[in-house]
């Protein structure tokens, strides 16, 4: 399942960070962050529950820049 979510990130350098720090995330198959659209997109793994996996990616990602904001 593949699903896109606006975000808020301030730099393209963070952008990618989020990328690959939401790739790390379990349950997550695969990360793309574009920092022009101020969007993701995050395939989930098989039998995953996505809203769930989505708070970590959050938890994750505010560790790279605190202020940024993932509309779940």
């Amino acid at each position: 399942m593949k699903r896109t979510y606006q975000i808020d990130v301030d730099c393209a350098n963070c952008a990618n960070l989020m990328e690959n720090a939401a790739k790390k995330t379990e349950g997550v198959a695969n990360a793309t962050v574009n920092f022009m659209m101020q969007k993701m997109v995050v395939e989930f793994e098989e039998n995953v529950n996505d809203k769930k996996v989505m708070k970590n990616v959050l938890k994750a990602c505010k560790k790279i820049e605190p202020d940024c904001e993932i509309e779940l």
